[in-house]
């Protein structure tokens, strides 16, 4: 009878070591991306590819969505606990130079915006458009930073509006004839063919996964590596789809030097009050 407790009690402790062990190397990381959806759209179109770091890494991801990019501009200069980030070059750039973030993988196509109108506009088209309705994603998002690049006059500039709640959204908006035209990534152009491309912006780095000098190197490495063969399974291809994306490829820093001066006409940049990445 003792020896049949004893070895039981042994049993219980190597499985209760066993499962503290295993839960020691599972690390529970916050995964932030813009906010191009609504909250419970973001949820749908990322939860996927959490999934897929969960099973792939061991670890565990939450998804951190933002009501607006008032907020998630807010967020990226204030919040010390992010530990990876999903966004585009100027995001990408201001998280490495001001938080030592490392940007891991990009997206492989690079990033341009398009602005879309329902018919040709006669003339100098971007100048038929000064003061008509033109839809985009609030500020501080590329595609308006590249909108207020496009009309560096203030008084020459469309009166533009941000209530678009995604990019379909927006050029939902032009179908609906409640704006003239739709400024929104390039990809999507080509999804809507009846549109006119009125002008295409120029290119920056894709969208790139950046991960959080807080993190440990190994599970830095193991995310990278998980990134890079994502276009590998058929059961991630809507997912990719989705973000228009087709497959992840390595970066560094280094390629998003200076796109961070996109963020230069928005309020908070250059803002010294915001704690470092890796404060408490």
């Amino acid at each position: 009878m003792q020896r049949t407790i004893t070895q039981g009690l042994l049993n219980a402790l190597v499985v209760g070591g066993a499962l503290i062990f295993n839960g020691a190397l599972a690390a529970d990381l916050k995964f932030a991306v813009e906010p191009t959806y609504t909250q419970e759209r973001a949820a749908e179109v990322y939860g996927p590819l959490l999934n897929y770091l969960n099973k792939s890494t061991g670890h565990n991801f939450e998804l951190v969505t933002a009501r607006n990019y008032h907020f998630y501009w807010s967020d990226l200069r204030s919040r010390s606990d992010i530990d990876f980030a999903m966004e585009e070059a100027h995001f990408v750039d201001y998280r490495a130079q001001n938080f030592g973030y490392q940007p891991l993988v990009k997206t492989v196509a690079p990033s341009s915006y398009s602005l879309l109108t329902m018919d040709p506009l006669d003339g100098d088209p971007l100048r038929g458009l000064v003061a008509r309705r033109v839809v985009c994603m609030p500020a501080p998002n590329l595609g308006f930073a590249m909108l207020l690049e496009m009309y560096p006059n203030p008084m020459q500039q469309p009166d533009v509006r941000s209530a678009a709640a995604s990019w379909r959204d927006a050029v939902e908006i032009v179908f609906a004839g409640e704006a003239d035209a739709a400024m929104v990534p390039t990809w999507l152009q080509n999804l809507y063919p009846n549109l006119y491309p009125v002008h295409q912006t120029r290119e920056f780095p894709g969208s790139a996964i950046s991960a959080s000098p807080r993190v440990d190197p190994a599970i830095v490495q193991q995310v990278a590596d998980a990134l890079l063969r994502l276009h590998e399974g058929d059961e991630m291809y809507e997912v990719l789809v989705e973000l228009g994306v087709s497959e992840f490829i390595a970066t560094d820093a280094n390629e998003y030097a200076g796109s961070e001066a996109m963020l230069k006409p928005f309020y908070g940049y250059g803002d010294d009050s915001a704690p470092a990445a890796n404060s408490p």
